[in-house]
């Protein structure tokens, strides 16, 4: 009987266990973290933060699911060390596991910029269940949030937050929203309808310091610009949780290296999820962690298989403004595209097209159309002769599948 050992229960560590257990009926498999709630749906942390959802409202698979398909759930344990040679793992408790099989799914942390004063009292990142309930506690009693970072979680936390009377202040480094899934015209829309939910922004803004001062913060710009806040949420993005890889002493760039069996350089261990780098990129997106974790149990459990990469697409989700990107959104305007806006109603909807393929979209304010979209995306499909239709603002995307 084959033993699985896999460190980490986000959706590519869950993801994987599930696949395992399929192809392998009889196998242990054993799944070590460090929350205290079993698998939960990490991108609606913003709806818990705005009192929208509860705690069990964000859980995918509770204890019993994992009773069901006979996964031996650690919650609250984590792995101290790992020893290759011995196929062994010791927790911080003391206990040692032995495996034939390991995953590395330790998943990403939140990354914090060099800023002065990021440690203080009242600052805050948001990357798991403990962090949301730390934050939402902080925000019952406070007015003024300043969140550094315009990314897609900290514009969502930062909305969760506004709900709850929050004055939401935005301060960006790049010079428009959303630099990874927008481009200028897109952002500057998106901007001027968050505007008029009462955000404010200062884009192609620089954080200098943050100074605790009468009981609050004050968020100090490299401008000279001084933001008082109650409280600080920093949203820079996400970075690879490496220490376990490092100790193993596996390759690392942008994250673990693996193949495309998601094998690292070490014999029967593997990787996947927020932690890897794979031909190059790093993707840091919940689809691909889960298609990364499934291809990693396969071959595990004994399958061949190998993971191609993902199309990457987001979909920010504010109340009244729905956005999808995904693909290549040409924030350049280098490529060709079709483009269709009405800023009288907030929509923006642009369609990159090379060599007659559709290699991504931008849908702002109107989403329909995104799985057919996504899908000739991924197909590579060869739109050249619907380029005059897809100006029409009500065209029929089945027509591109």
């Amino acid at each position: 009987m084959t033993t699985y050992l896999i460190i980490g229960n986000g959706v590519a560590g869950n993801t994987a266990a599930e696949t395992i257990r399929k192809i392998d009926p009889a196998g242990r498999i054993l799944i070590f973290t460090r929350e205290k709630i079993p698998f939960y749906y990490v991108p609606a942390l913003p709806e818990y933060l705005a009192g929208q959802r509860q705690v069990k409202d964000l859980v995918i698979h509770d204890e019993t699911w994992y009773e069901k398909h006979r996964l031996e759930l650690h919650l609250d344990t984590e792995i101290a060390g790992i020893d290759p040679a011995a196929k062994t793992v010791l927790t911080q408790k003391g206990e040692t596991y032995r495996y034939d099989k390991l995953l590395l799914a330790t998943g990403g942390v939140s990354f914090v910029p060099p800023i002065q004063g990021a440690q203080a009292d009242g600052v805050f990142t948001l990357r798991t269940m403990r962090d949301a309930a730390a934050l939402k506690e902080r925000a019952q009693k406070s007015r003024d949030l300043v969140l550094i970072g315009g990314g897609l979680l900290g514009l969502e936390a930062g909305n969760g937050l506004r709900k709850l009377g929050l004055k939401v202040t935005v301060v960006e480094f790049s010079p428009r929203l959303l630099p990874r899934q927008m481009d200028v015209p897109g952002a500057a829309l998106l901007q001027k309808q968050m505007e008029e939910m009462g955000f404010r922004f200062y884009l192609n803004a620089a954080t200098k310091e943050i100074l605790p001062e009468n009981g609050r913060l004050v968020v100090c710009l490299e401008s000279g610009k001084r933001l008082t806040s109650d409280l600080v949420l920093i949203s820079a993005g996400v970075r690879p949780e490496l220490t376990l890889a490092k100790s193993l002493g596996l390759a690392v760039d942008k994250g673990v290296q693996v193949d495309d069996a998601m094998r690292t350089g070490l014999q029967d261990i593997y990787a996947a999820g927020d932690l890897i780098e794979h031909r190059g990129r790093f993707y840091g997106i919940w689809p691909a962690a889960q298609e990364q974790g499934r291809v990693a149990g396969a071959v595990m459990a004994g399958q061949d298989l190998k993971y191609e990469g993902t199309v990457p697409a987001n979909k920010l989700k504010v109340v009244g403004i729905d956005l999808v990107a995904a693909g290549e959104i040409d924030p350049e305007g280098k490529l060709e595209s079709v483009v269709l806006q009405d800023e009288a109603r907030y929509l923006y909807r642009k369609l990159i097209i090379q060599d007659k393929v559709l290699i991504g979209a931008l849908l702002l304010g109107d989403v329909r159309g995104s799985e057919e979209i996504q899908q000739a995306i991924r197909n590579r499909t060869d739109i050249s002769a619907l380029k005059e239709d897809l100006k029409d603002e009500h065209f029929d995307f089945t027509r591109i599948k």
